[in-house]
């Protein structure tokens, strides 16, 4: 059976590694084993950095409402509750950004939602 040299393949998987982990501290940037792990980790991280996102963003619209749905004498729960119960469909990243963009709006529904 024929030798097999690797060093081409290899040198072209390392400097591709070399690349991903570029910027990273110490010994993650420079030796393949640990920037191998420590490419694995950063991939993960992200992954899961990408799912918390969805649910800081959420708890962030929740908050603006909130905290705006007190300044008109109603709690968060007690608007979502008459957003319901008026057939009002409207999710909460828009009222969140009627809370910061149009603040009248949000006030006209809520009035709305109290009227009905």
């Amino acid at each position: 059976m024929a030798r097999v040299k690797r060093g081409v393949v290899s040198r072209r998987k390392h400097n591709k590694l070399a690349s991903l982990t570029k910027g990273y501290r110490g010994t993650k940037s420079r030796l393949v084993k640990a920037a191998t792990e420590a490419k694995l980790h950063a991939g993960a991280y992200a992954y899961h950095g990408r799912k918390i996102k969805k649910r800081d963003i959420r708890a962030l619209w929740i908050t603006r409402i909130s905290e705006a749905s007190k300044k008109e004498g109603l709690s968060y729960s007690k608007l979502m509750d008459q957003l319901k119960k008026s057939n009002v469909e409207i999710d909460r990243k828009i009222l969140s950004e009627l809370v910061l963009n149009d603040p009248e709006v949000f006030s006209e529904i809520i009035k709305f939602t109290k009227s009905n």
